[in-house]
């Protein structure tokens, strides 16, 4: 066996009191850092370039490349866990203490390692309190001039079988649940709803006794935002060889609402540990500490199979949302997918808006970024782009912008504000639109690259920038990232029609369509589809698809200015003209002259398919009556 010597910096975390916890209740524990690991430290310890060494039941022993990865990784897992025991008695908390050392290892051929610089960062994890990150001298050094950090020096400590006094420095990140370190002006929502209903407390004792005594424990303030748990599908056919495809279906959906940002989803590990038993709802919001439940079933007849679902407030056990639909058993795994998405878009837009709504009516006065902004993307998804309440929720994100300047969720969504305009041929200042936009999008993926919303407004901005090519990579990123992110569809579809390739957008729009069939934006589907039409010049699809879009959403300029052209190229030169004259009174009207829609056209596309219909969209609009000048 050979052996190799450097220099490594080594992170070693254990439970703190783990014999305790597994005495009370070993298999919920044992779930719970299942879902830990699954869910906070391996993704952590990935994102900080980490190799874990060796784990052991409650413990693990990680090398890093840095010393500033290493803290980095520690901090975070430190501060996830303070999220995650907000609400929680003391003795159910599951909490940490870490050791961090820069040594000499040795490596051997396993690649397990040895030595003071693995015996030194166990020894600092040993002796650390619960909560907190414990640094040699040595790691010390390497991070103090490089992070904002709080530091209290311990001076010179004796370790177990260490010959050496190790000079020790703690990060109590982790400590105190009920009083995260953060500065007093930038206090969570939570705390101040805390405060406030301590107040309430105090003045109406007397009633609030009494309304106690009449009603069931509450899911706590201080539970996260949108926390769910998807609880194991039931299996209908009264086969358990059947199983498979109820449990695959809590995976997936498990697995797709995480990649939504800002959500706390309890892992598959502790959720199937309600598999088959009878569950009151309210007692498991308590019991795991989450706002939301999603139960469902799936059932097979005959050639076919029925999947229903349902989202339930674990506080009152109100059902908010519920989908079913049959498919057919034919190709078991394209209809998983398709499952999938039909069922975890729907849900996404339900989470937002009962989050906001919730918001509003505990949280009027009180408002942080984070609410602003899922105030924002709630009247993102409700209303039509340019409409009042669009721009009012756009407002909400301007407003978090100006509370944080680093919140992914408004940087993304303001980034549509600039660059649809320019898309839809309404903006007269398109390239200071799309700088804007740039500036947005570029910002929001440089904070979390991993927000697929961050994805579609970059390939929206690109798309405006002659770059469909470069959108198209950058929408598979996003659909990649969370595959029921039906709303990528459009960037997709417009990168299609810039390619000059309609005949591809119709049947990826036919598949948006049967994926999300109560989205709240279909007329953007039906809007593609007539646009491809016209592309295509089968004027009379274009036709019934654009009043198809327009019957739901009549304020769409664009919308009303390719049906005026589609009439006109028809014939229909009477219903032309009334279209344009519709086109005209629209309040999101910017482009009036055939020159103005030649130059915005111009600006967006130079494929040679698309400048040709262009020119062939301009000359119905002349023809309906839009004048060149």
């Amino acid at each position: 066996m050979t052996e190799t010597r450097k220099l490594a910096a080594i992170l070693a975390a254990d439970v703190v009191g783990y014999s305790r916890l597994a005495t009370a209740d070993e298999d919920r524990t044992l779930a719970r850092l299942r879902a830990l690991r699954s869910d906070l430290i391996d993704p952590t310890i990935a994102v900080h370039h980490g190799r874990v060494v060796k784990r052991t039941g409650d413990g693990i022993l990680v090398e890093f490349r840095s010393v500033v990865d290493a803290v980095r990784c520690a901090v975070e897992i430190q501060n996830g866990m303070v999220e995650r025991n907000f609400g929680l008695p003391p003795e159910r908390r599951i909490e940490f203490r870490c050791g961090v050392h820069l040594g000499d290892v040795v490596e051997e051929d396993d690649g397990d390692l040895m030595g003071d610089g693995v015996n030194i960062a166990a020894r600092l994890e040993g002796v650390a309190k619960p909560g907190t990150i414990y640094l040699s001298e040595d790691a010390y050094r390497q991070v103090k001039s490089r992070l904002d950090l709080v530091v209290n020096d311990l001076g010179a400590q004796s370790l177990k079988n260490i010959v050496e006094p190790v000079r020790v420095y703690s990060l109590e990140v982790g400590k105190s649940p009920e009083k995260p370190a953060k500065p007093a002006k930038q206090r969570s929502k939570f705390a101040l709803l805390t405060t406030g209903i301590i107040g309430l407390l105090v003045i109406g004792a007397g009633i609030w006794a009494a309304v106690r005594s009449t009603r069931g424990p509450e899911i706590s303030l201080t539970t996260p935002r949108l926390s769910i748990v998807v609880l194991p599908f039931a299996n209908l056919s009264g086969d358990p060889t059947q199983d498979y495809l109820a449990d695959a279906l809590t995976e997936e959906l498990t697995t797709s609402l995480s990649r939504i940002s800002g959500t706390f989803v309890i892992a598959r590990s502790t959720a199937f540990t309600y598999k088959g038993k009878p569950v009151d709802v309210k007692e498991i919001g308590r019991d795991l500490n989450v706002r939301y439940v999603l139960e469902g079933s799936e059932q097979r007849i005959g050639g076919q199979i029925r999947v229903s679902a349902q989202l339930i407030d674990a506080a009152t056990g109100a059902h908010l949302w519920a989908d079913q639909f049959d498919a057919e058993r034919a190709d078991l795994l394209q209809m998983q997918d398709e499952i999938i998405t039909r069922l975890s878009w729907p849900l996404q837009i339900r989470l937002v808006d009962v989050d906001a709504a919730r918001l509003a009516r505990t949280s009027p006065g009180n408002l942080d970024a984070q609410d602003l902004a899922m105030r924002c993307l709630a009247g993102f998804y409700d209303s039509a782009e340019g409409s009042h309440e669009w721009e009012a929720a756009l407002g909400s994100c301007e407003h978090a912008l100006q509370m944080d300047s680093r919140n992914v969720i408004a940087l993304s969504l303001l980034t549509f504000k600039y660059i649809i305009p320019v898309v839809k041929i309404q903006n007269t200042d398109p390239k200071g639109a799309i700088r804007q936009a740039d500036e947005f999008a570029s910002r929001a993926l440089a904070i979390d690259p991993n927000y697929y919303w961050a994805h579609a407004a970059k390939a929206t901005v690109l798309l405006a920038q002659k770059r469909p090519d470069a959108a198209t990579a950058e929408l598979e990123r996003s659909l990649a990232l969370n595959p029921g992110f039906t709303p990528a569809y459009i960037p997709l579809a417009l990168a299609n029609n810039f390619l000059g390739q309609p005949d591809r957008t119709i049947p990826l729009m036919d598949r948006a369509i049967r994926l999300s069939p109560r989205d709240p934006k279909l007329y953007r589907f039906y809007h593609m589809k007539g646009w491809a039409f016209l592309m295509l010049q089968q004027d009379d699809q274009a036709i019934e698809w654009l009043r198809r879009e327009l019957a739901i959403n009549a304020d769409e300029p664009i919308s009303e200015a390719l049906l005026a052209a589609a009439l006109a190229l028809d014939g229909q030169s009477a219903e032309a003209h009334e279209a344009l004259q519709r086109y005209y009174l629209l309040a999101g009207t910017k482009s009036t002259t055939i020159t103005q829609f030649k130059t915005q056209q111009v600006s967006i596309s130079n494929n040679p398919k698309y400048l040709a219909f262009a020119e062939r969209f301009r000359d119905g609009l002349r023809k309906a009556g839009m004048p060149e000048e």
